[in-house]
C-alpha cells in the first residue's frame, strides 16, 4: 500500500493534535511532520516534500495563503485548508485546492476529503491546481510582509524547479503532459490559455501573468500582451517597413511583436 506522505500545520496545538489523532485510523496515511506556524511549514514542506498538506489559513504572523505563496510551483503538494471560520470556503475552493475542512473537523467528512485526495493522487492532478492558487493569490493583491519577503529570499529555488518544466493539462478526463521546451508560443483566449505545441494546441485555464511569471525568462518572452514566444523556436525576424515586425517560427506560424514589446527585438541584434 501506498503511504501518503503528510504534513500538519496549525497554530493550536489541541487541534494539531486532534487532526493526527484521527488521521491514524487510515491506514495509508503517513504524517511526516507537524507544524505549529507558517515558517515551520514553509521548511518542512520543502525539506520533506509531501503528498498533501493540511493547511490552517488563519496563523499569527504567515497565514496559509503566504505559505502557499512561498510554495507555489509545479511541485505543489495536494492542500487542504482548515479553518474555523467560514469566510475562506469560497476563497478556498477558487484555489482549486483539494478540499476544505471547518473546524472542528468531523469524522464523516475526513473520510470523504481523504478518498477524494487518493483518487486525486492516482490521477497525479494535484499540480493542476497550482494555476489558479496563483490566481487566487493575484486576487488578493496584497505584498507580503517584510518577513515573509526574506523567507522567499532565503528559500529561493534554483531556476530549474523554480519555473515549469512540465505542463499537465487535463481535458475531458484525460492528463497530457507538455514539456515546455517544446512549446512554440502561448496565446490568450479569454479566461483561457492556448498552448502550441508542433501540430497540436491544448487549452489552459490559466492568466497570462501567471503563466509569464512560472516560464524561464530567459527562454520565453512576452511580444504582446496576449503572446508569449519560446525564443528558441524562432527562426527568422521580419521587420516592415511601418515599423512593425514579425517573428516567424520554425513551425511556420508568424507573431506580431507589439509595440510595447519592442525590446524583445533585441535578442536577435
Amino acid at each position: 500500500m501506498r503511504k501518503i506522505r503528510t504534513i500538519l500545520v496549525d497554530d493550536e496545538p489541541l487541534a494539531l493534535r486532534g487532526l493526527a489523532i484521527r488521521l491514524k485510523t487510515f491506514d495509508d496515511m503517513e504524517i511526516v511532520a507537524q507544524c505549529r506556524n507558517g515558517r515551520e511549514a514553509i521548511k518542512a514542506i520543502r525539506d520533506e516534500a509531501p503528498d498533501l498538506v493540511f493547511l490552517d489559513i488563519q496563523m499569527p504572523g504567515f497565514d496559509g495563503f503566504s505559505v502557499i505563496k512561498a510554495l507555489i510551483s509545479d511541485k505543489m503538494p495536494a492542500i487542504v485548508f482548515v479553518t474555523a471560520y467560514n469566510e475562506y470556503a469560497l476563497d478556498a475552493f477558487e484555489a482549486n485546492a483539494q478540499d476544505y475542512l471547518l473546524k472542528p473537523v468531523e469524522e464523516d467528512r475526513l473520510a470523504q476529503t481523504i478518498d477524494r485526495i487518493r483518487k486525486e493522487l492516482q490521477l497525479k492532478t494535484a499540480a493542476s491546481q497550482t494555476p489558479k492558487l496563483l490566481k487566487l493569490l493575484e486576487s488578493m493583491d496584497v505584498p507580503p510582509g517584510e518577513e515573509l519577503a526574506a523567507i522567499l529570499e532565503e528559500t529561493r529555488l534554483n531556476p530549474s524547479e523554480r519555473f515549469y518544466q512540465i505542463l499537465h493539462i487535463k481535458d475531458r478526463g484525460h492528463i497530457t503532459r507538455v514539456d515546455v521546451r517544446d512549446i512554440a508560443y502561448i496565446d490568450a483566449a479569454g479566461d483561457y490559455l492556448c498552448i502550441h505545441v508542433a501540430e497540436e494546441t491544448h487549452i489552459l485555464r490559466c492568466t497570462m501573468k501567471s503563466m509569464e511569471k512560472k516560464l524561464d525568462p530567459q527562454v520565453f518572452q512576452r511580444i504582446h500582451r496576449s503572446t508569449i514566444v519560446n525564443l528558441n523556436k524562432v527562426k527568422e525576424l521580419h521587420p516592415h517597413s511601418n515599423g512593425e515586425c514579425y517573428l516567424v517560427l520554425e513551425n511556420g506560424s508568424q507573431l506580431k511583436v507589439s509595440r510595447s514589446y519592442r525590446d524583445v527585438i533585441g535578442r536577435f541584434l
